[in-house]
């Protein structure tokens, strides 16, 4: 990473939670006009989210969504990997997922969460494998299937994703993956 890019990230990091406008701000010394842009911020938010919002997608574009995720920009987060995801990166369908079940820039939504699941599986992802398995082992989302679930761990697990190859070792007991902050969301309420 260069230094003047390591320096982008640190001071977006260090944005406070919210401030998504400054995120988006030129700055100083940038001026747009007819004639075009003078001194364009191309490693800034704002470049990001023009490129994103011009219909533009890529493997570096598109990892910027992790960025402006973890830093609580969730709405940026929702529009970046929506048109990420929309342009078949399986990795932004996982955030899609990530963010529409945690109702993150957005309301939570399980059926919108387990369908980008199933079109990153049906992509090729061992990642979406694994997480539609999940949906589909414990009914989250979509109806429970626990043979077609693990069928698809099992196909995350030949693909060597550690995480699935740990279930599968665990014979499918779902709190071997379940991190205990989060037992509560998968009980049985009925």
């Amino acid at each position: 990473m260069t230094r003047l890019s390591l320096i982008a990230t640190l001071l977006l990091c260090a944005l406070p939670a919210g401030a998504e406008d400054f995120a988006l701000d030129l700055g100083e010394g940038t001026t747009v006009d007819d004639g075009g842009t003078l001194n364009p911020h191309e490693m800034s938010m704002a470049r990001v989210m023009e490129n994103i919002r011009d219909g533009q997608s890529g493997m570096v574009l598109c990892s910027t969504g992790y960025l402006v995720t973890k830093s609580g920009r969730h709405g940026l987060a929702r529009e970046l990997f929506t048109r990420c995801a929309e342009d078949g990166y399986t990795g932004a369908m996982t955030w899609m997922s990530q963010l529409d079940d945690n109702g993150l820039g957005g309301a939570q939504d399980l059926e919108a969460a387990t369908e980008w699941n199933r079109r990153a599986a049906e992509a090729g992802d061992p990642v979406g494998k694994f997480n539609r398995g999940l949906d589909l082992m414990r009914g989250r989302g979509v109806a429970q299937d626990e043979e077609a679930g693990r069928r698809l761990v099992d196909e995350a697990a030949n693909e060597g994703l550690p995480v699935a190859e740990r279930l599968r070792r665990a014979d499918y007991d779902l709190d071997e993956v379940t991190p205990d902050a989060d037992e509560w969301r998968y009980q049985t309420l009925f």
